[in-house]
């Protein structure tokens, strides 16, 4: 083996050692209940409980600056998929990483229960790592994404104890607006061109935790999305406004409309740069939109995990880092 060989190599073996060694990862979990939930019409429609409880990544013999809260569960979402993409790109710039799941599977956070329950456990976390309540940023895609805003909704509309800071939010491809969802999965019914078992499944939970369909409970789909078109007095902007903001689209047009037959109504950007309009005109200008393109994201599947997977996640952490700087300025 040449001299330069042998350089590389253990310039190698260095740099693996010291990315194994600068973090501290931490699993918590309580022990699975031996229970169901209803989640369907149908006889067999019931999903397990999951298990309830954090994983925290930490940079070693750091002052750690900050901290990034995914809402992911800890099953259907494989456990951290999301969080574990930033690992190396927080430690670089000392931030912990911490994924919290209640025990509800795929839950859209419709009870209290859940939210009071990620609550406690962001509160121990905090707590018993001695870290700072400043310098948070939520993340997340798909249901991870509409938590954040469930959660961060029912904190500020409670006198919790240890408020958190929240610097900023970054929300990535997921529904905000649960009517015109509703009407989505009633057309993909309607035309039958997809498995309908994802559409039934989310219609049946929104018609049973919100007391009916949009049209005989408006007030209630209303309230429970973090932006409605529908919605003209748009009652959740205000919860939004003094957060900064980004968010990342892939409308991925062409391939929904071949391979699904939707139309442009039936796409969670739709609800996006409609949830950025409304931050504007309610004074929010720390906002960001960023538009994944078709040369953007190799993946042959075009879904909410996919738009995230794709992200640069090194100048999404510059971003959040930068966020901090200016609001110290």
């Amino acid at each position: 083996m040449s001299s330069m060989c042998k350089a590389f190599f253990l310039l190698f073996l260095t740099t693996l050692s010291t990315q194994a060694w600068s973090q501290k990862i931490v699993d918590a979990y309580e022990p699975l209940k031996n229970d169901s939930i209803r989640v369907g019409p149908g006889a067999n429609d019931f999903l397990p409980y999951i298990q309830k409880g954090y994983t925290l990544m930490l940079p070693v013999s750091k002052k750690i600056k900050g901290v990034l809260i995914f809402l992911e569960d800890s099953k259907y979402d494989k456990k951290n998929r999301s969080s574990k993409q930033m690992y190396a790109q927080a430690t670089a710039k000392d931030f912990a990483v911490l994924s919290v799941s209640s025990e509800i599977p795929l839950d859209f956070y419709f009870d209290k229960s859940s939210m009071i329950s990620t609550h406690k456990i962001i509160q121990e976390v905090l707590e018993k790592y001695n870290l700072s309540t400043s310098n948070i940023f939520f993340l997340g895609t798909s249901l991870v994404g509409h938590r954040a805003m469930r959660y961060i909704k029912f904190m500020k509309e409670r006198d919790l104890k240890s408020k958190l800071d929240i610097k900023g939010i970054v929300i990535c491809n997921f529904t905000m607006d649960f009517t015109r969802k509703w009407h989505q999965h009633k057309r993909d019914m309607r035309i039958n061109q997809i498995d309908l078992r994802e559409p039934k499944l989310i219609n049946f939970l929104l018609e049973t935790n919100l007391g009916g369909t949009p049209k005989t409970h408006p007030e209630n789909y209303h309230n429970f999305s973090s932006y409605s078109y529908s919605d003209a007095k748009n009652r959740n902007i205000k919860i939004y406004k003094d957060y900064r903001i980004r968010a990342y689209i892939e409308p991925a047009i062409k391939y929904k409309l071949t391979k699904q037959l939707r139309t442009l109504y039936e796409n969670n950007s739709t609800d996006i740069v409609g949830f950025l309009a409304e931050l504007k005109l309610a004074g929010n200008h720390n906002t960001e939109l960023i538009v994944l393109q078709p040369g953007d994201n190799p993946s042959t599947l075009k879904n909410t995990q996919s738009t995230w997977d794709a992200i640069n996640k090194e100048e999404l952490m510059d971003w959040i880092v930068k966020q901090i700087k200016i609001q110290h300025n």
